[in-house]
């Protein structure tokens, strides 16, 4: 049989970054190949940071860009841009995601059974993309739970509940094992058509498994594994089965900065003032400079930041056919000084509101703004 690939797709973000230094220094037995999808319109940042991750890891990071941009020698974004007839990308239009991003990965990854390494910290509740090709494996080492819902599901499901229990009975014996035994006979009662409803007692009955043993409940599902396709269903062990960590924003920060590589220069606040009232802007995502994803905030960091930039991402837009990268306003209104001003109030509004609510309603940390690379699928699986 093929080798089971271990991947780690390198975003430019914080995340991915940190999730490529984090496996590195846990589990350095695992041989992970690391691959960058280069839109060509990303930030200089970006590169730093990629050149730095080479020098820590090292290891070469692959560059993977479309066959027909790399046949023509063009700009994989131009490339497309011209092929899509000038109709930009957008949230109902991402043709951006599934020409630079999704093939390039799948023509990278072929028919080879490949575990992909995906850096969903434990503080997000987000699955993130899953591919639908039976040869890839998403793990997720930053949460306490480091499997995909599509393994979850299948390994909890009503009818597995004998089997699971037999599984268990290899690590548990009395009332330990009968504890455990009570919690998996409890019957996964779905409602049709509510997505939200089934994944919300999917994860419940998932949660009171863990909370007998994270390490425990990653052994048995390892073991269940073995009589899958699944590609870890080749490998003798795995090293992140006995990890219990879970990882949050800040943790994701503190790796960046203690491993010298450091935070991508667009994540670090920069103040401004307006109105006589302090506020605190940057970048909050990786990928495209131009990314339809980003907040009006963003655009404001990057007109004020990076205003070739700016001024390269408006050159795109064509006003007059609709084509603009913000649905009902284009940069050109952006970026007059009254509406800045008025985008900044509301941004300082909204941040104060988000941080009264977190401070009355969680002691978890709730991000303001967050990265959501997965956004633009630039993590992957």
């Amino acid at each position: 049989m093929t080798k089971t690939r271990h991947l780690i797709g390198i975003s430019g973000g914080k995340d991915s970054a940190a999730l490529a230094l984090y496996l590195n220094d846990t589990c350095p037995e695992l041989d992970v190949t690391y691959y960058f999808c280069d839109t060509g319109k990303e930030l200089d940042e970006t590169y730093e940071l990629i050149s730095g991750l080479e020098v820590y890891l090292g290891k070469k990071i692959t560059h993977l860009k479309p066959v027909d941009a790399v046949k023509t020698d063009e700009n994989p974004f131009d490339h497309f841009y011209k092929a899509y007839n000038g109709y930009l990308p957008s949230s109902v239009a991402r043709w951006c995601t599934k020409q630079m991003k999704l093939d390039p990965f799948e023509k990278f990854v072929g028919d080879d059974p490949v575990v992909s390494y995906v850096g969903i910290r434990g503080d997000e509740d987000r699955e993130g993309y899953i591919s639908k090709k039976p040869n890839i494996q998403s793990i997720f080492p930053f949460r306490k739970n480091i499997w995909s819902e599509d393994v979850v599901k299948k390994i909890l499901t009503n009818e597995n509940t004998e089997h699971l229990t037999e599984l268990y009975s290899n690590y548990l014996n009395g009332r330990d094992l009968d504890r455990v035994a009570k919690i998996i006979d409890q019957s996964l009662n779905y409602e049709e058509r509510n997505a939200q409803q089934n994944r919300r007692v999917l994860l419940e009955k998932q949660s009171l498994l863990l909370d007998r043993g994270v390490a425990l409940y990653n052994h048995v599902t390892f073991d269940w594994l073995k009589n899958t396709s699944y590609p870890l269903a080749q490998e003798v062990d795995f090293p992140l089965l006995d990890n219990e960590e879970s990882l949050n924003r800040d943790d994701i920060f503190r790796i960046l900065r203690n491993s010298g590589v450091g935070v991508p220069e667009y994540y670090e606040k920069i103040k401004f003032e307006v109105n006589g009232q302090e506020g605190e802007y940057s970048r909050s995502r990786s990928g495209c400079y131009f990314c339809f994803f980003q907040q009006k905030i963003e655009w404001v960091w990057l007109y004020e930041q990076h205003p070739s930039l700016f001024a390269s991402a408006q050159e795109y837009e064509k006003v007059d056919e609709g084509f603009t990268w913000n649905q009902h306003e284009s940069l050109e209104d952006l970026k007059d000084p009254r509406r800045i001003e008025q985008i900044k109030m509301d941004y300082i509004t909204k941040t104060n509101r988000k941080k009264e609510y977190a401070k009355n309603n969680s002691n978890k940390l709730l991000d303001i703004v967050d990265d959501g690379e997965n956004d633009c699928i630039a993590c992957f699986t």
